[in-house]
């Protein structure tokens, strides 16, 4: 498992879409929405909770694509189908891969692309707990979709149309922890639910991942 999750990360800091193209747009939409709604700090210290969880999320999506594609084009996940590894861990180690590779880096640059945002002091720790919580979910629920569009042509569009509307809860409850924290309001009920969340898709989806690649592989 220790040799998969190298290998995974390793294609995802030299393939096309990974790393570098997560962070650079997460850049550029922080970096656009001031210039967009003008210099109102006061604005923007009110949306920017949304707009780093949405730009975190976007960001997420852009390698989604990519995530099982690769090796259903050189053969091998037909070899990881068949390796004594079960695939339910397969496909759990390239969703870790892929927070490793994407969601963490967000997680820590969101607070220096906050100070851009007018983020409040009080929101800066919590924008962090509630991506470290919630951004797991965003990989794993992606993987899903990426196990269900595997080996289409053209399968990127298709695959945001699926994972967009699974990861509006996971929006929701993340950016309300952020909001509440950078207004000093209690974050004990949207963090749970977040939290909630992150288990359930990371208990369930694995095994429906799973089932759907043996379908495909068939």
């Amino acid at each position: 498992m220790i040799a998969l999750l190298i290998r995974d990360m390793r294609l995802a800091f030299r393939a096309g879409g990974g790393f570098g193209l997560g962070l650079a747009f997460f850049l550029i939409v922080t970096v656009m929405v001031p210039f967009s709604v003008g210099p109102q700090s006061e604005l923007l210290t009110t949306i920017a909770p949304g707009v780093l969880w949405l730009g975190a999320l976007l960001a997420c999506l852009l390698s989604l694509d990519r995530l099982l594609a690769l090796d259903w084009e050189d053969g091998s996940l037909d070899l990881l189908a068949t390796a004594p590894l079960p695939l339910e861990a397969v496909v759990t180690v390239k969703a870790l891969a892929h927070w490793i590779t994407t969601g963490l880096p967000l997680v820590l640059l969101a607070p220096v692309l906050g100070v851009l945002l007018n983020l409040a002091g009080e929101g800066y720790v919590w924008l962090v707990v509630s991506l470290a919580v919630g951004t797991p979910a965003l990989s794993v629920i992606g993987t899903f979709g990426a196990a269900l569009t595997v080996g289409l042509k053209r399968g990127g569009l298709l695959l945001s149309l699926l994972v967009l509307p699974l990861y509006v809860p996971t929006l929701i409850f993340g950016a309300e922890v952020a909001r509440r924290g950078a207004t000093g309001m209690d974050t004990a009920t949207p963090l749970l639910m977040l939290a909630g969340i992150t288990a359930g898709v990371i208990g369930l989806l694995p095994f429906a991942s799973a089932a759907v690649l043996r379908v495909n592989l068939r």
